[in-house]
Formats: C-alpha cells, structure tokens, sequence
C-alpha cells in the first residue's frame, strides 16, 4: 500500500465493469457504454473514437489499430488493423520520382489507414452495439468542442512547427497551439463521423471522402489512388496471436508486423534472472537494459510483413535462442558493442493512446489506437477532418531488407496491446503506449507486477528507462545511486524529454469478484468503475 502522505494515486476498484484510457472523459464513456449495455469491446471503440477528437494528436481514424479481445468463456481474439502502401509504392517508383530518404512529413509516409475497417470488423464479430451509436460521443465533442487537457496541450506545442510547414492550420489558432483549458472544435470531422455512423465504414473508405483524401495526397505527389482506399476493408483480418506461459500465466501478444514478439522475448531472457531485492537496483536496470538491446537488435534486423516475408519466430521465441541471448549479459559491465550488428533503431515517435476495458460478463479488451508520431505526417484531409499518420516511416529504401517499402506491405509496427490469462481466463488487459519504449515497457510492468509485487498502479508509475542508440534514458525517478553504478557498467544516460510512455491495466480478480484498475500518470486520464 502507498504511503498516503506522498503524490500518488490508488489502484481504483469496482465488481461490475472497469475502463482505463489516457483521458477521463473517455474512460466515462467507455462505462456509460457498460451502463447502456454494451460489451467491452463496444465501450473501447466507443472510447478509441472520443479519443481520436480530444487526444487529436495520438490518434483517429487517419491511423492504425490492433486488438486483442477475450470473451469470457471463449479463445482470444486478435485483428491486425493495420494498414498497407498504395499498390503504385515501391523503391523502384519513389527513386523515379526523386525520393532517395523516407521524411515524416512526406504523402510517402502514408499508408491506408486500417483502424476504421478493423472497429467495424471487430463489431460485426463480436460486438453489441453498431457504430451509429458508439460514434455519438466523438460527433459531439467534435462537433461542440471539447476542452485541451495539459498533456494534450505539452504535445500539441512540441507540433506546432510541423503543424504550420504541413499546412494544418486547422489544428492551430493565431498560428499557435492550443492551451490547457482552450476549447477546440472539430466541425469537419464531426460531418465525417456522422457519415460514417450512417453509412458504416465504406463511407471513409469509397465515394467521396476516400477522393478528397486521394486527392489531398496525390497533391502533394503521393502515389495512392481510391482503389487502394477501397480495398482496405478486405486487407483488415484476425490474426492467430502469439503467447509464453511466465510467471504462472500466460502473456498474449498480436504477431508480426508488430512488435508484441519482442515482449516475449524479453520475458523468457529475463526469467533465467535472479529477482533482486530493490526494484530500482543497477543489477537489474543494467539487465533489463542488456535484454532491451539485444531483441530490438532483432527487431531492426528481422521484424516486417510477414505476408511478404518469413520471420523465424520459433526460433526467436524458443528456450535455446532465449538462453543464448541471457548468456551474452554479464552483470559487471554493459556490452561495448552487439553480436551481428548495432543499434540501428527506427526513427523516434510515441503518439498513441491504449484502452483497457472489462466488463460485467468477464469480457476483456485490451485496444489500441494510433496515428504513429505526434499528429502523424501533419497532413489534414482539411475537408473531412482526418489527419493522416505517417507509419511508413518505418520502412526501409534497402531492398535487401525485409522491411522494405512495397506494393500493398505493411510497415514493422509499433503499437502492440497485451492480454494476461490464466486458466484459459481473461486475467489482465493492459497497454503500454510509447512508440519504441512499448515493448520494453510492457516487459517492465509486468516484471514489477508479477515479479516485485506491486500493485498494479505501482507497476505503471515505476520509474522508467530504454536503451536507445547507443544510450540509457532515464526517467527523474531513477536514484542517483543507480545513475552511477549504471555509469560505471559502461552506460551512456540520459534525461529524455518527456516521461516515456503511459500505460493502462485491469486486473480480474475473480477470487473476491472484483476488478482493479490502474492508469498511467504520465497522461492526463483515469481508471473508472461501476
């Protein structure tokens, strides 16, 4: 238990039904969604699409998304919604039109958004309720205007140059960014939403608001035309997710192209470790550290659309290959350089939001939700409202790598939810967003959780770190102590500038009958419950 004369916040608990988001008022739409009777599923896409107006620059229906969803009494559920280059994209194709590097800003950069088709899709199958109702909170706060919370404003100001060279001069006023407290309308996307809440999703991805956003794109000499919008839909699938049993459960994960497998990694290279005394000790900062390297090593080597190219996943997961990647860590001293290559991590991002919901049935849904970086490429479709993400900046121009950039590929991808069962029974939906930081992150959390007994907010507001090219960052709360003795190994700190991540959990305790929820208090949002 904490100590109650210190900043904090307490794990929330409740017996019917429990959301946590990075924003309150989408936790409260996901429980009046619970209220009104619908499912777990139900309330995250309704609070995915709430947060796609009010957290403008992490997420919307311009980007991606992936689920996991365990109906009580059922198998897991995972769906790659993802989506995939223009068929007209290839390196052959960019270097005809003079592009020798991928830029963030660039049409390139856009892939068609998948997030949209994979919340109708993920209704149809296993959802209550339509989107014609789960969309009325977004029209609302699109259409009378929400107000900008303080770390949705820190985000906003760090864009507001890519704002102003992108020309979205919608999403600034008087050419600057919004402040806390500013209220901000969004009338254009709330006209998308209702077409879409009318029409279903085929009124994004045909007709006429799939030409303006072509139109948008191929203006600013993109290669995408409506047939790749309209094709979008069909490329969206439920995929076979990936798991290893740890620590008494089993931890779930989406399987490639995202970056779940790095997850599991980490935990079976972890799980030879002795479990230190101190949570924040240098040994095990500098072996979590060492672990972090070497399976993002992989990731950069390896990771891609495994439609268009095998990934050795067997291998990469197996006890053999796990242990041998234990046994290049040594506890005195960092690795000066790794095996078969180096730190080649892909360029940095971490807009995201992560939606954690259970529900009075046992359902779970562990949701996330992405633009990739802050407002993606910071191309506004101006007409309907949809800023544009930019995941192809993770691809590669080499075409010796896997990850290359081609017809109807999707990119290695970030943004991975986890699923803890136990029992075959849903256990803990939980999230950790941050671009890079996710899956060293979500390794971090569960090892508080699981392995120091935390509890589960405890477990998310733990001081954070991510070994990135070639250094250590460090969050304030690591101790001095530790700064030093992680120094002496050979580690390179320093200071990111913001806190890295934010994460969501639920924690099912069907021994008491009881849900405990955690939010991460680097966002501005909550844990609800009923």
């Amino acid at each position: 238990m904490r100590d109650f004369q210190l900043a904090g916040r307490s794990p929330v608990y409740a017996t019917n039904g429990m959301a946590a988001t990075s924003m309150p008022a989408a936790s409260l739409t996901a429980i009046d969604v619970l209220r009104a009777g619908g499912n777990a599923l139900d309330a995250a896409v309704a609070a995915v699409a709430l947060l796609g107006v009010i957290e403008p620059q992490s997420t919307g229906i311009g980007g991606d998304c992936f689920c996991l969803y365990k109906p009580a009494g059922k198998p897991l559920v995972a769906i790659n919604g993802s989506g995939r280059t223009p068929a007209a994209v290839s390196v052959e194709a960019l270097a005809h039109v003079g592009v020798a590097s991928l830029e963030a800003e660039s049409p390139h950069c856009v892939t068609i958004p998948g997030a949209l088709a994979a919340w109708e899709m993920l209704l149809a199958h296993h959802g209550r309720k339509g989107l014609d109702e789960l969309l009325q909170p977004a029209i609302n706060a699109a259409e009378n205007g929400f107000v900008v919370a303080p770390r949705v404003s820190f985000d906003w100001a760090e864009a507001a140059p890519k704002l102003r060279r992108t020309a979205a001069a919608g999403f600034l006023r008087d050419g600057r960014a919004l402040k806390p407290g500013d209220v901000f309308r969004q009338p254009a996307l709330a006209k998308t939403f209702r077409r879409i809440a009318r029409d279903g999703a085929k009124a994004f991805y045909e007709g006429d608001i799939a030409g303006r956003i072509v139109a948008t794109l191929r203006g600013r000499g993109g290669l995408h035309d409506e047939a790749d919008f309209a094709e979008m839909p069909a490329a969206v699938e439920f995929v076979i997710p990936i798991t290893r049993h740890w620590r008494g459960f089993d931890v779930w994960e989406c399987p490639p192209n995202g970056s779940g497998l790095l997850v599991l990694m980490l935990l079976g290279i972890l799980e030879g470790m002795p479990i230190m005394e101190d949570p924040l000790s240098p040994v095990r900062l500098h072996r979590h550290a060492e672990a972090g390297r070497l399976v993002y090593r992989d990731r950069d080597a390896l990771l891609c659309d495994p439609l268009q190219k095998f990934i050795p996943m067997d291998r990469l997961l197996s006890d053999p290959y796990l242990a041998s990647m234990r046994a290049l860590i040594e506890d005195d001293r960092a690795m000066a350089a790794l095996p078969d290559g180096g730190e080649t991590m892909l360029p940095a991002h971490k807009d995201t939001v992560y939606v954690s919901v259970v529900d009075r049935d046992g359902n779970a849904c562990s949701f996330i939700n992405s633009i990739f970086q802050n407002f993606g490429s910071g191309i506004l479709a101006e007409a309907d409202g949809v800023m544009l993400h930019n995941r192809g900046f993770s691809f590669s121009l080499d075409p010796a790598h896997p990850n290359v950039i081609a017809p109807k590929k999707r990119p290695m991808h970030t943004i991975i939810p986890g699923m803890l069962t136990q029992g075959g029974e849903a256990v803990m939906p939980f999230g950790v967003m941050g671009g890079h930081y996710q899956p060293f992150g979500q390794s971090w959390f569960l090892s508080n959780l699981l392995e120091y007994g935390m509890d589960i907010q405890e477990a998310l507001d733990c001081p954070r770190f991510l070994p990135r090219l070639g250094q250590l960052q460090v969050e304030h709360g690591i101790p001095e102590t530790s700064r030093r003795a992680l120094r002496a190994r050979g580690h390179v700190l320093a200071e990111p500038d913001e806190p890295l991540g934010g994460g969501q959990a639920i924690w099912i305790d069907r021994t008491r009958g009881i849900l405990v929820g955690g939010s991460d208090p680097r966002k501005d949002g909550c844990a609800l419950g009923y």
